[in-house]
């Protein structure tokens, strides 16, 4: 499954459009190399993805084409969840 895909029906990223943008900016990792937005989505996959001020890591579960709210989280496992420190005082 596209990455771009994965991340909207898992909804970790609301729109596919945004989730395209981001993995083409590079701030996407899958098992630790630089995923684009076309790239494949396996399961046991390790996710690194980085917007805004938050970096959150998951697993990939299983890939569904379509879930509805209740199930989407079944797609995935949260490994962590870190906020960037903001400096300013």
């Amino acid at each position: 499954m596209r990455l771009d895909k994965f991340l909207k029906v898992s909804r970790i990223i609301k729109r596919r459009s945004i989730a395209k943008e981001i993995a083409d900016q590079g701030r996407i990792l899958i098992n630790d190399r630089t995923a684009k937005s076309s790239s494949d989505v396996s399961e046991n996959d390790q996710l690194v993805i980085k917007f805004g001020n938050k970096t959150l890591t998951v697993r990939v579960d299983a890939l569904l084409e379509t879930t509805k709210k209740d199930d989407a989280e079944r797609m995935y496992t949260i490994l962590s969840e870190d906020y960037a420190k903001d400096y300013r005082k």
